[in-house]
């Protein structure tokens, strides 16, 4: 059998950018590195795929033995049909040169149904277009689909006890949708085929599709010659207005016209780097400081989330608390932290954190915390799921101060925080000797995903080395904040 052209995923690429289609056929070395957090989601999606197979038991699986042999699992499938299998997972075909490979396809009194298996809550434009690949491919072999249809998660299922498969997933066909997209798709993979036969890189500027629905993993060659600070990192300033700049030539910040419409804080951002000034505004600060009650208590959470719920009283894709670290300071400068991580024995470790929470931050002193709606939000999750602490944690929520206000209001703001007021931005611009550059865990979503392949026993590194590189990472977010304040205090 010939080799396909195009795949279902290529399909959706190029449909995203054509570009981008011919980059990753002809030129690879051009893309960026693998992101972490994405191959988190990748072994995420194939859990979720082997999960909703049990909808379906009984099945033979067409897996090719390598990503480059679905040839085989087209024959193979071929076969499995021609013999009377009832339910084939990952059933390949190809038709016209385009290869699509399907999660589950189901022949149930005398009539194909196929089934396709997303990890994400809801079914999107682009998973329609997916769809539409396969049933393009699949009714052109020669199977009559009555029906198509988008398995997802159902994010209101809650945990309690085993694992119900049933009410962990929604089926919702998208059939009606599928035939609607069968006018135009034998043109839209005539136009790809074209592209991929091309004997130069097509011409493409870049866009918000660069972005959407997917991130593309050529933009570090394609957005090579944007500086690290444009007109792309202006606060707050939507997609559309940004790469209007962009295409009138306008993009440094010092480049942009004064009569362009830019509200009054993107304004500031852009006056800020333009005159190298930094903003102070030594009174609304001095309120701010001035308010606060000692002891107080430096407090930041880590949680982590999975799409299959592994905690009873659980959702998916709930944020669930695993660790915490807590610097407190007296009225004298005295600092003490304290901290708690959760163990990784598949015990719900949400008990433990909310009674050592308690017990840490005592009853007096503000509590101050980075994003306040984060912690907020996670504290009163733990109110409904243990109601006998609700009066402590109320407590703990009415003490909470957020030190985000003053950057996020741009009572205090420098041009190295480049229009963000996040942490990580913040901390190197008024404390440089504090940095997270120096740890091996330097941000949360590392943090997050680390954690969840220890809970989840799929982690391969040294257990109890990275459970430290964990509490020092949380160490560090507090510590950044007492040093934060710190310097607010002496303007």
């Amino acid at each position: 059998m010939q080799k396909h052209i195009l795949s279902k995923s290529t399909f959706i690429k190029g449909m995203q950018c054509e570009k981008a289609l011919y980059l990753s056929k002809h030129h690879r070395e051009l893309k960026d590195p693998i992101n972490p957090s994405l191959e988190a989601i990748f072994v995420q999606g194939n859990q979720v795929g082997e999960l909703a197979q049990q909808l379906f038991p009984g099945g033979i699986d067409c897996t090719p033995e390598s990503y480059f042999d679905f040839q085989k699992a087209v024959i193979r499938t071929k076969e499995e049909i021609e013999k009377g299998t009832k339910v084939i997972y990952e059933a390949a075909f190809q038709f016209n040169g385009v290869l699509a490979a399907l999660d589950i396809l189901v022949h149930d009194e005398d009539e194909w149904k196929a089934y396709e298996v997303k990890s994400s809550t809801s079914v999107s434009n682009t998973y329609k277009l997916d769809a539409a690949i396969q049933y393009y491919t699949i009714t052109s072999s020669g199977i009559p689909l009555v029906d198509i249809s988008i398995v997802h998660i159902n994010n209101q299922y809650v945990k309690n006890g085993e694992l119900s498969i049933k009410d962990l997933f929604t089926i919702a066909s998208v059939k009606q949708d599928v035939e609607t997209l069968q006018l135009n798709i034998n043109d839209d993979i005539e136009r790809l085929k074209k592209v991929l036969l091309e004997n130069e890189i097509p011409e493409k500027e870049i866009g918000p599709h660069c972005s959407s629905p997917y991130a593309c993993d050529f933009a570090g060659h394609c957005w090579k010659d944007i500086p690290n600070y444009s007109v792309f990192n202006i606060a707050r300033l939507k997609s559309n207005k940004k790469f209007d700049l962009y295409q009138k030539g306008f993009l440094k910040l010092n480049d942009i016209p004064a009569n362009y419409p830019l509200n009054e804080k993107q304004w500031q951002q852009v006056h800020a780097e333009v005159r190298d000034e930094t903003y102070i505004d030594t009174k609304r600060i001095q309120s701010f400081v001035n308010q606060l009650t000692y002891p107080l208590y430096f407090l930041d959470f880590e949680t982590f989330a999975t799409a299959v719920p592994v905690l009873n009283n659980s959702k998916p894709y709930q944020q669930l608390v695993f660790q915490y670290s807590l610097h407190i300071e007296q009225k004298d400068s005295q600092l003490i932290h304290k901290e708690f991580l959760a163990e990784t024995d598949g015990s719900d470790p949400r008990k433990s954190f909310v009674e050592q929470l308690i017990k840490d931050c005592d009853t007096e002193g503000d509590i101050i915390v980075y994003n306040i709606g984060f912690e907020r939000g996670k504290v009163e999750g733990l109110i409904r799921l243990f109601p006998e602490y609700k009066e402590e944690l109320e407590s703990i929520i009415e003490r909470l101060v957020d030190l985000m206000v003053p950057f996020q209001k741009k009572w205090y703001y420098t041009p190295s925080m480049k229009g963000s007021y996040s942490i990580k931005k913040v901390l190197p611009a008024l404390v440089p000797k504090l940095s997270y550059k120096d740890l091996i865990i330097q941000e949360g979503g590392t943090a997050s995903n680390t954690y969840a392949a220890m809970f989840l026993g799929t982690f391969k590194g040294d257990i109890q080395q990275t459970r430290t590189d964990l509490l020092e990472y949380c160490k560090l977010d507090t510590l950044a904040m007492v040093e934060i304040l710190n310097k607010l205090k002496e303007v």
